[in-house]
């Protein structure tokens, strides 16, 4: 493994525990259609663009409305929601100011939509901590697959290999793993249950993680 150079951040999970909030207006707008979300299909859709979601959605329930329009009804409701029950988890946002005050190029690749990612980011006072942001309707094709991490860190200018990823769920582990990427993983509480041992280390809060961070740089010297 190199010596991580960049940081590359998930959002939902990481940095905001927003989890529970994807979950209620998901459900909430299935619900207005006369269709039902359980635990278990949020389960299934994690890592998944809102795009992605709303497509199989739409067939499973043959919803009438479009998957644009779905999408647009979903990130009006948690941008909302967002704006009014702010949920930063441990280490927010000390640690991403830290690390970007020490001159570590820092990049968020999250799933969501850019408005929710711009409010989100403003509500954690992070707005321009992030040198690079990949958003979920940019790509074609959601996590587990890698291509939100390349993006990322093509927009860093950093090789994907020398990035170390911070996810809390499995498919985000994965996708940063095929991207070449070393990955932390920081199971918040939606995510706990979730099979994480394909991440290369895996932390109680982000507050630990300039610690592995170190301890990584100085495994990646050795070596």
């Amino acid at each position: 493994m190199e010596q991580p150079v960049a940081v590359v951040f998930d959002m939902d999970g990481v940095l905001v525990d927003s989890e529970p909030l994807h979950f209620r207006a998901v459900r909430e707008i299935l619900a207005s259609h006369r269709a039902t979300y359980t635990e278990r299909d949020n389960q299934a859709f994690f890592g998944a663009t809102d795009a992605e979601l709303f497509r199989i959605l739409r067939i499973i329930h043959n919803l009438e409305p479009g998957t644009e329009a779905l999408v647009r009804e979903k990130t009006d409701a948690l941008v909302r929601l967002i704006r009014a029950e702010p949920r930063p988890l441990p280490g927010v946002p000390e640690i991403p100011r830290r690390l970007r005050v020490q001159g570590v190029p820092l990049g968020l690749a999250s799933s969501s939509v850019r408005p929710l990612i711009d409010a989100t980011l403003d509500v954690l006072g992070l707005a321009d901590c992030f040198a690079a942001i990949v958003s979920g309707e940019e790509l074609l094709r959601g996590k587990p697959a890698p291509d939100v991490y390349l993006l990322a860190a093509r927009r860093l200018g950093v090789a994907p290999a020398a990035c170390l990823a911070v996810e809390d769920s499995r498919n985000g582990v994965l996708a940063a793993k095929a991207a070449g990427m070393a990955c932390v993983a920081i199971p918040c509480p939606a995510t706990r249950g979730q099979d994480l041992s394909e991440a290369d280390l895996v932390l109680a809060s982000l507050e630990a993680l300039p610690e592995a961070l170190a301890s990584l740089n100085a495994t990646a010297r050795r070596s």
